[in-house]
């Protein structure tokens, strides 16, 4: 299976003469939080398969939801049709959102909802006769996606120097350290608003720069001030929603509504990709129009599939019915007390948790740390996957003690053996 896979599949975000020395690593099932390999090794998911999966592999109700739909309707396109499910998850997302965000966009994964997000605000401002407002404002250390309208509003190196001259760039401005920070947001915004047409952020966490938090205050204060300069705001809720950071949706603990908000990856509680973005009421209706060139000609074929959007729904049931909110907040509170040790380690820099995502530096400087924790934590039977120096916990929510335990102690043989005494 390894051979086959190196000879017929290019994996993602991988230079793959890599995997001549890291073999891949074979899944044959997956069950609760565990991948089970070809032999019967089993590895505990501590990063949900890439942040997607929220209640564990297989679960029982999404794989009864999708089952069902099977027998129903698989998919149909959604241009001038529609079905019971995608009506059901955009009423519910709707009802489930701040603000009035009424009107759900579908499409497959997240930087394709980054990517209709900004075409929605350009055109947005050009329909209400400002097509002068096309810039984009984004944070330092940003993440929003590798397609390449989203790559030019992210701030990850890695992703983006390559493509440097595809990209039209954003405007960058500082990440909110201790303080609010938006100091130079305001200047940016007064001296500049007649061109900008959104600031676009991850709330309150940036995945992929590593795990770097900051406060609900910057958000509150960044949406009060694209209110006052006429600028919208996009929150990219891919990572941070359904749960991560302790409230459904990151944006709660500032008391924002967005004008536009990215969700994906958790949607379908990783099962089927799905994507999609919530638009206010008053950037829907400047599309709605008898003019067909004001109306937003995005589309994709597989828009608002049956199946993903049956999955979707499940995952909604499942947060209703077993609180998963309320549950979280005392889940996360017990495993940050198991983690103390971890916390106090003296090669440990940096510790820090927000809702379910746990993240520490490691002192070290080997450039092959990330690559070498991951293998010493997948010979413990850990999934990991470190970002450069950056050790991160964000596992499916049905983990107990036990596991999350394992993870701790697989983090203080990482540092142990690893990090730079």
């Amino acid at each position: 299976m390894v051979a086959r896979s190196r000879a017929a599949v290019w994996h993602p975000c991988t230079q793959m003469k890599a995997h001549e020395r890291f073999p891949l690593v074979p899944v044959a099932r997956a069950e609760g939080p565990w991948l089970y390999d070809f032999d019967g090794r089993r590895y505990l998911d501590a990063v949900s398969s890439w942040w997607v999966n929220l209640f564990g592999h297989a679960h029982p109700a999404i794989d009864a939801a999708i089952r069902d739909q099977v027998g129903r309707l698989e998919h149909v396109m959604l241009a001038g049709f529609t079905h019971a499910p995608v009506v059901e998850l955009s009423e519910r997302l709707a009802s489930l959102a701040p603000g009035h965000l009424g009107h759900a966009f579908f499409a497959s994964d997240g930087a394709s909802a980054a990517e209709i997000a900004l075409k929605m605000a350009f055109h947005y401002w050009a329909n209400r006769g400002r097509p002068g407002k096309r810039r984009f404002v984004s944070l330092e250390g940003g993440y929003h996606g590798e397609t390449v309208g989203a790559l030019g509003v992210t701030d990850v190196a890695i992703f983006r120097d390559a493509y440097g001259p595809l990209l039209r760039e954003s405007i960058l401005v500082p990440f909110p350290s201790a303080d609010p920070g938006a100091a130079a947001l305001e200047r940016l915004l007064a001296e500049r608003h007649a061109e900008i047409a959104a600031l676009i952020v991850e709330p309150l966490v940036q995945g992929a720069s590593g795990m770097r938090m900051y406060s609900p205050d910057y958000l509150a204060r960044a949406r009060e001030l694209c209110t006052r300069y006429g600028v919208l705001l996009i929150a990219d809720e891919i990572m941070t929603g359904f749960g991560r950071t302790g409230t459904m949706f990151a944006c709660e603990q500032a008391a924002v509504a967005p004008d536009l908000m990215c969700l994906s990856k958790g949607l379908t509680g990783g099962y089927l990709p799905l994507s999609c973005v919530l638009s206010s009421d008053e950037v829907y209706a400047a599309f709605y129009d008898d003019d067909v060139r004001r109306g937003f000609l995005h589309s994709h074929s597989y828009t608002g599939n049956a199946l993903a959007c049956r999955a979707a729904c499940a995952v909604l049931d499942l947060f209703e019915r077993e609180r998963v909110i309320e549950a979280n907040q005392r889940k996360a509170a017990r495993f940050t007390e198991l983690a103390s040790a971890l916390a106090r380690h003296p090669r440990v820099r940096g510790f820090r948790h927000r809702g379910m995502i746990w993240a520490f530096e490691a002192e070290s400087r080997d450039p092959a740390f990330a690559s070498k924790a991951f293998a010493l934590a997948m010979e413990r039977g850990v999934l990991l996957r470190p970002m450069g120096n950056t050790v991160y916990f964000m596992p499916p929510y049905l983990i107990g003690e036990a596991e999350f335990t394992m993870m701790v102690d697989v983090a203080i043989a990482i540092v142990e053996s690893l990090a730079t005494p």
